[in-house]
């Protein structure tokens, strides 16, 4: 029978029949609970208080027993278990107009205070649109195993975007999904989104705000969203209730948000934005919990209280953190849990990224091109915070009429102005100086390269760093191992442990530096045929911190000191090393050091002393083609380029390589791989057009997809030229499909219609 309609005819106790449909009633609904949630029903009398009852999981429950009561009204059972509900009366589901008000209300503020972004260099009152800038980052539901972390750290240009999308392929997570349920259909009360420094989870957070106020997304699920930021609760003073924390930082007034909050505990859901910069205290793990949302405690108490559930357990909770502090959290926060993690952007999201900024199809299709053709820029725009930077020298660059490839490209400069960016915004009350900070990073950066480490354990890091949790700069994660949890360190990528360890290097006083850089050319050295160069960009990076322009950032925003001597130690090691028959593969290393130094008289001095560069069955990359063409470009004319048996020179490549072609008086060979006519076409314009040599010898050997070869020599005289053209198969290469051969002045060089031939 229903139970409002139950009455008692002057007994003393209920009927058994009664009785017995009260227990039915109540364990019909415990069944359902299966092995969690908590029951929680209540029963009004007309004469007297509430009559409640509670069971927790694995309980059982006896129906109360009322005397001389008439039971009338509906009956509440508050659970947290997936796919158990029961409506609570229409006086407390449907929000009041004044409710609803206030929500609209609160909803506009948020519309208008999220649609703009301020970029870090913004001036007083420049904004630049969300949408403008916010590309969806790729966002992984697990943990990943220590071999796919080293994977991840090790990799670089395409093969670190193959790992991304081997990632991503079906265990990312969009925004609209992070309370979605679980393989075994339970809904997460809170929701872990660790990232590290830089990688777009405050502008994440930024982007839900604005998409649930203009009703794009979590319009079901939750009536209302509150956002705090941890480090503006830490300049909160005194003790302050839950509802007064969030009156800072949104328009509502602290009754008016008791008010909300006592409706529907159950649709609001609460974004605590950088965890890892909370000021916790002793007073949270010895203060008796409170569970109202008007009693008041520290500031970092409260928020310690909504966070274990002791404050609204019913409200869900969405909390950003670095991983350096995601263990701390997971030991606060309530469950269920979901962990996820912020990876950056994809490739897909680099291309959208840099879309979005330039907002013309023209420009931006340069910049990315431009970045795209640089590995170690390109892996390094998976980091939001260096896309953004470079995007902007870039976009400062077409602004001016400025070369966009000239110096703003190097590694080194983008990394200095990421460590200055990161040091200044993202970095709240540092235990030490910026100087000691980064020479203890470096330290530590140098240990791990000696021992061939990328993943750090925590003992060696804690020896190391004294604050390694507020370090920006590191990543902390956990594992299993057997039975046991372990912590290590690592940096965000392998390129940014070698550039802290030239960084270390030259920044220390001027005996100290120069031990250090002559040690490690020694190793260089000795260990090229042996072993893989695993100092080389670790050298390279030093030649570009001895940049003037970088020297300055250097001195200016972080406070270090390069000493001159250092400076000229390794110039006059480079300069050294090019009178010399530099072997082939070391040709590159060369190349890329003067590349990132950036100093044009210098490359020029150098280059004049370099008569030939053997790039030999080298593989070739496209940062190999771009400092190929920087320092080609900085000299008149270079005696001979030999990329015989060159491995990866695609037609892309090529074109990067094309304006410094004309600079070599002999070119040994040029293998394309799978080249289209076009291609050919305007290598050949490029080698006969703008002549300014005597004499040139190329051979260009074209291997095509379908077992043929395509065989030019040009021969260049002084007065007469030759061409011979072949066309070969590769299965019996003395079989010829067709040949050319033509001698004419060199001045008709320029007038041939190549498209004939």
């Amino acid at each position: 029978m229903p139970l409002s309609n139950l009455h008692d005819h002057g007994s003393t106790r209920l009927s058994s029949t009664s009785t017995f449909a009260i227990l039915a009633f109540f364990q019909m609904k415990i069944r359902k609970l299966a092995e969690m949630g908590t029951l929680l029903s209540s029963f009004r009398s007309r004469a007297g208080p509430n009559v409640s009852a509670a069971a927790q999981s694995g309980s059982h429950i006896i129906a109360p027993v009322l005397t001389n009561n008439t039971i009338t009204g509906g009956v509440h059972i508050l659970h947290n278990a997936h796919g158990f509900t029961f409506d609570r009366p229409h006086s407390e589901t449907t929000q009041t107009s004044a409710t609803r008000s206030l929500i609209f209300r609160h909803k506009t503020r948020i519309c208008s205070e999220c649609q703009y972004v301020t970029d870090y260099n913004s001036l007083p009152g420049e904004r630049v649109l969300l949408s403008e800038r916010y590309t969806q980052p790729l966002i992984l539901q697990r943990y990943r195993h220590l071999q796919e972390r080293e994977e991840e750290l090790r990799s670089s240009g395409e093969d670190f975007q193959q790992v991304l999308n081997s990632r991503s392929s079906d265990e990312s997570s969009h925004l609209n999904s992070l309370f979605n349920p679980d393989n075994h259909g339970i809904s997460p009360s809170s929701v872990i989104l660790q990232g590290n420094s830089g990688n777009g989870k405050t502008l994440t957070v930024q982007k839900i705000m604005m998409d649930w106020a203009s009703d794009k997304l979590f319009k079901e699920r939750f009536d209302i969203v509150f956002h705090l930021k941890c480090k503006e609760i830490n300049r909160i003073p005194g003790r302050k209730s839950l509802v007064e924390i969030l009156s800072y930082s949104c328009s509502l007034t602290p009754d008016q948000i008791s008010q909300i909050l006592k409706q529907l505990p159950e649709k609001v859901l609460f974004i605590i934005d950088g965890f890892d910069e909370l000021k916790l205290t002793q007073d949270i793990y010895y203060m008796s919990p409170h569970t109202d949302v008007i009693q008041k405690a520290p500031a970092e108490v409260t928020l310690c209280a909504l966070l274990r559930g002791h404050i609204l357990p019913e409200s869900f909770l969405l909390v950003t953190t670095r991983s350096t502090a995601t263990d701390t959290l997971s030991n606060l926060l309530k469950g269920p849990q979901r962990f996820t993690e912020i990876m950056g952007f994809s490739q897909k999201g680099v291309e959208e990224y840099f879309q979005k900024f330039f907002q013309d199809e023209q420009l931006f299709r340069r910049a990315y091109t431009f970045v795209k053709a640089n590995e170690n820029l390109f892996t390094a725009c998976s980091i939001p915070v260096i896309c953004w930077i470079i995007c902007t020298t870039i976009k400062e660059r077409f602004r001016v009429g400025a070369d966009v490839s000239s110096g703003l490209e190097t590694t080194t400069s983008i990394y200095v102005d990421f460590v200055s960016t990161l040091l200044k915004h993202h970095c709240q009350g540092l235990s030490q100086p910026v100087p000691t900070l980064l020479r203890s990073l470096g330290q530590l950066a140098e240990r791990g390269m000696l021992e061939q480490q990328v993943l750090l354990d925590e003992n060696t890091v804690y020896e190391t760093v004294s604050d390694p949790v507020a370090n920006p700069f590191l990543c902390k994660f956990l594992f299993k191992r057997r039975i046991c949890q372990e912590t290590m360190f690592s940096f965000m990528h392998l390129s940014f442990q070698e550039f802290f360890t030239a960084l270390y290097c030259v920044i220390l006083d001027e005996e100290e530096s120069q031990r250090k850089l002559s040690q490690l050319i020694s190793v260089q050295n000795s260990r090229w045929l042996s072993d893989p160069p695993r100092f080389a960009a670790v050298v390279q990076f030093a030649f570009g911190l001895l940049n003037k322009d970088v020297r300055y950032t250097l001195r200016k925003t972080l406070g270090l000191f390069v000493h001159p001597n250092t400076q000229a130690l390794l110039k006059e090691w480079i300069l050294k090393e090019l009178q010399i028959d530099i072997l082939h593969d070391r040709t590159l290393f060369i190349l890329h050091c003067l590349y990132e130094l950036h100093e044009e008289d210098f490359v020029i001095k150098a280059m004049k002393s370099w008569s030939r560069i053997n790039a030999y069955a080298s593989f070739l990359t496209r940062t190999d083609c771009w400092a190929l063409l920087y320092c080609s470009q900085c000299c008149q004319s270079i005696e001979e380029l030999d990329l015989l048996s060159c491995i990866g020179l695609t037609s892309e490549k090529l074109m990067m390589i094309l304006p410094a072609l004309p600079k070599f008086k002999k070119l040994t060979s040029l293998p394309l791989e799978n080249p289209s006519v076009s291609d050919l076409v305007e290598l050949m314009c490029a080698l006969t057009r703008g002549q300014t040599l005597n004499s040139q010898e190329v051979h260009v050997i074209s291997d095509f997809k379908n077992h043929s070869a395509h065989r030019t020599e040009l021969s260049i005289g002084k007065e007469l030229s030759r061409i011979f053209i072949r066309h070969l198969w590769h299965v019996d290469p003395t079989r010829s499909l067709g040949s050319l051969s033509l001698t004419l002045p060199r001045s008709e060089l320029t007038n041939i219609n190549w498209t004939k031939l």
